[in-house]
């Protein structure tokens, strides 16, 4: 006889098994067009792409550079190709200008002449710059007087307004000496060693300042009529100073009949003439973003433009190291040529599509920057979203961050929800926060158009702007994910009326 607990357990083995919930199945809303236009991306092409753009005769593609010049026409062939439009107003490229500050060392020298003899003196050998802000057009000349040790007293007492100061290093800083002879109205000042200095001699003291002379800088142009701080003065506000090497100051005190040390005020009786000259068409350098315009196919919606954007420069060569930026950015450049050639195959979508590959990226947003203040459309097509890829290779194969989110309610938007949507179909479940980062690439200048912006994104990592940034170490079956995800984003976008 069975106990009363026995008899439940029976009674509960008696009944019929419980039904298993059916497993959850992600419904594909892309369009049977574009579900035979995503086949065409393929994960072994975007490699192939990659290790182009981010191999090292590249140069890690750093604005300006040659690298990145070849990248940009490698990305404007490959449009070319697929037959896709010029997307900018004469062609593909899309033209800013940068302030260059490169010595022309054949061209900036000193001349001087005085008591029956002249000469000249010879850039980074007898005579150097401070800072490569010091690097300018200029030519600068004037009559020159001695000024003892620069100090506010000795420039007040030598009488230097107009003049070339010319004084002995003791040891104060130079630019203390550069802001007591600009508050003496000197026309210009030069620092040699004196008989107290105690430093390394010039050549070697000012070496570091030569090299980074040589290399040059860009940088974004500065408005006319703007005004810099002192300690950091750009060309608008250049004081000119030159640093003498002890030889050739000397040399100037022996033409001039004047003691080792001259008494201060006394005037040389020399005309020195100080030329300085910049590399190129005035210290100003062209730098391209890539443009490419696919046209859209309704009569109403092809004048509303969605731009695709990522960055394909990096950050150059630092202390000889090539740094490729494989996934910076070369992972959002080469997803962005696996979209367009998936497009091709697709044909037109309702709305048109841009392509905007930006350089200048990691110098301050520049390319997006300068497309923003100056935007180029043909006539009559307007932009209604950004979507813009950056370092999407690297990191957990479903890990994929989005910016803005729900938790930026401001700026949270229809391109976002749609990805929250498709993402899973790609093997992204759940879409990470990149909120953090919402200032930091191209998307945040695009969003300055008045439009709705999103930003893909799959976090940093330890080679982030660092050497081993490297083509071997992407996860290409995920860069090949995310170009097909933006391509399903596309398609669900022409369903939509209008976007927010």
């Amino acid at each position: 006889m069975l106990t009363p607990i026995a008899l439940l357990v029976a009674s509960a083995l008696s009944l019929p098994a419980p039904i298993a919930a059916p497993p959850r199945v992600l419904v594909d809303p892309t369009s049977p067009r574009m579900l035979t236009a995503l086949e065409t991306v393929k994960a072994d092409e975007i490699k192939s792409d990659v290790y182009f753009i981010a191999s090292d005769q590249m140069g890690g593609r750093d604005t300006p550079s040659d690298g990145l010049r070849v990248t940009a026409r490698f990305l404007r062939s490959r449009l070319e190709r697929l037959g896709w439009k010029p997307g900018a107003k004469d062609g593909y490229f899309y033209e800013y200008p940068l302030e260059q500050r490169v010595i022309d060392e054949n061209a900036s020298r000193i001349d001087w002449e005085g008591k029956g003899a002249s000469g000249q003196l010879r850039f980074g050998t007898d005579y150097f710059l401070s800072t490569l802000f010091d690097v300018s057009d200029l030519s600068v000349s004037g009559p020159v007087v001695f000024a003892g040790e620069g100090s506010k007293e000795d420039l007040g007492s030598a009488r230097v307004e107009g003049k070339w100061a010319l004084v002995f290093d003791a040891g104060t800083e130079v630019r203390e000496l550069s802001r007591n002879a600009r508050r003496a109205k000197a026309k210009g000042l030069i620092v040699a060693p004196g008989p107290n200095y105690k430093g390394d001699d010039y050549p070697k003291r000012f070496a570091p300042a030569l090299e980074r002379q040589r290399k040059g800088s860009v940088a974004w142009p500065s408005k006319p009529g703007a005004k810099a701080d002192e300690e950091d003065r750009g060309p608008r506000d250049l004081f000119p100073m030159v640093l003498m090497t002890r030889s050739a100051a000397e040399s100037l005190l022996e033409v001039a009949k004047k003691p080792a040390t001259p008494a201060k005020g006394a005037d040389l009786g020399i005309t020195l003439t100080e030329t300085r000259k910049l590399v190129g068409d005035g210290g100003k350098i062209a730098v391209e973003n890539v443009c490419g315009f696919w046209p859209g196919s309704d009569p109403v919606l092809a004048k509303e433009c969605v731009i695709l954007s990522a960055h394909y420069d990096h950050i150059g060569i630092i202390k000889g190291e090539v740094h490729n930026g494989a996934d910076d950015n070369g992972s959002g450049t080469s997803t962005m040529l696996a979209v367009a050639e998936a497009l091709q195959e697709f044909g037109p979508l309702k709305r048109s599509v841009m392509i905007i590959w930006v350089s200048g990226e990691e110098k301050g947003l520049w390319g997006s920057k300068a497309f923003s203040e100056n935007p180029w459309f043909p006539e009559g097509v307007k932009p209604v979203a950004d979507i813009n890829i950056d370092m999407v290779g690297r990191n957990a194969p479903d890990k994929l961050l989005v910016t803005p989110t729900r938790e930026k309610t401001k700026e949270y938007n229809d391109l976002v929800k749609m990805a929250e949507k498709l993402a899973p179909l790609e093997g992204f479940p759940k879409l990470g926060s990149a909120d953090q980062y919402y200032e930091r690439s191209d998307h945040y200048m695009f969003a300055k158009l008045g439009i709705p912006v999103m930003f893909l994104f799959s976090d940093v990592h330890e080679d982030y702007h660092r050497a081993g940034d490297d083509p071997e170490k992407l996860d290409y079956d995920k860069v090949h994910r995310v170009a097909r995800l933006v391509l399903r984003i596309l398609d669900g976008l022409d369903e939509q009326a209008s976007l927010k």
